[in-house]
């Protein structure tokens, strides 16, 4: 099962303060409003920085990403991928719709309470 691209989103407290931090790690911005989050690479290594978006931290994957974000000529749907969660007896939190195509995302917890979120940007 491919899951995509891969991703860890932080909650901050403060975006300025948190992309000068990441930065001294050697982190570039590649993306996002630069208000409310932003978007951080290190060679393959990919943060997404998120201030006041959500309360935890989160594993993230992109469906139909390559790993700089680009789409891919192929990949496995969202849709594909939750109903095959949902046969291993794993059901999301939020679900995506089944009955549309498209950009679409699903939330899914671990067994330790991590979120997981399968978040489709393409189509």
């Amino acid at each position: 099962m491919d899951l995509g691209n891969f991703s860890v989103s932080l909650a901050v407290k403060d975006l300025a303060a948190s992309r000068t931090f990441y930065a001294a790690l050697g982190f570039t911005p590649a993306g996002g409003d630069g208000r409310r989050f932003q978007i951080m690479r290190n060679a393959t290594t990919t943060i997404g920085l998120f201030q006041g978006m959500f309360d935890r931290n989160i594993l993230t994957f992109n469906p139909g990403w390559d790993a700089d974000g680009n789409p891919l000529p192929t990949f496995t749907d969202v849709r594909d991928l939750q109903r095959h969660l949902r046969q291993e007896g794993i059901d999301p939190v939020t679900a995506a719709d089944e009955s549309t195509t498209g950009p679409a995302s699903f939330l899914i917890i671990d067994p330790d309470g991590n979120p997981i979120l399968v978040d489709q940007h393409v189509s």
